[in-house]
């Protein structure tokens, strides 16, 4: 099997031109999802990074973050925590908001998810405008946990999404 470190990721991202609206470049990562050596590659990388780092829970939004965080969790011996959109959680939430380009959305955890003094992995695929994981930040922060990091597949840098995440530690396996 061929090194982790070797294999070049941004060659199995599908990029998909006006999607979902004219002057959209679509970053598609099922390719790299549906290829076992990428998959592996991907989720092998971003462990590294994170193993000093004694993450106890990787949270994840929905629905791509599932995807690779839930892999990672398992890679470093952690737990998983869904960050959903309102409404989807049965159990009771903690909800954080953030801003759109046009409007507000939010994110909930379940309440019992994070406990006070845990060390929490932020992750997701895309790092755009970062108000996605300035949000899960928040959230971690207002649950008593303790944002140890957050790791991305892919950062969009001409959107400076990094810039709202000042004080956490970033970092992104492919930047566009």
């Amino acid at each position: 099997m061929q090194d982790a470190r070797q294999i070049d990721l941004a060659a199995r991202i599908r990029t998909i031109p006006d999607f979902p609206k004219p002057g959209i470049l679509f970053r598609d990562i099922m390719p790299l999802l549906q290829d076992a050596q990428t998959l592996r590659a991907a989720v092998d990388r971003m462990a590294e990074w994170s193993v000093g780092r004694h993450v106890d829970v990787v949270l994840g939004a929905e629905s791509r973050g599932f995807i690779l965080g839930s892999a990672l969790a398992y890679v470093l011996n952690a737990g998983f925590v869904c960050a959903r959109k309102p409404g989807k959680l049965p159990f009771a939430t903690v909800t954080e908001s953030y801003d759109l380009e046009y409007g507000t959305d939010s994110l909930e955890v379940h309440a019992d998810a994070i406990a006070p003094g845990m060390n929490v992995l932020i992750h997701d695929d895309l790092l755009a405008t970062g108000g996605t994981a300035s949000a899960k930040v928040r959230l971690v922060q207002k649950m008593g946990g303790t944002p140890v990091g957050a790791a991305f597949l892919i950062e969009l840098a001409d959107l400076h999404g990094r810039d709202r995440l000042a004080g956490v530690d970033v970092f992104t396996l492919i930047t566009y």
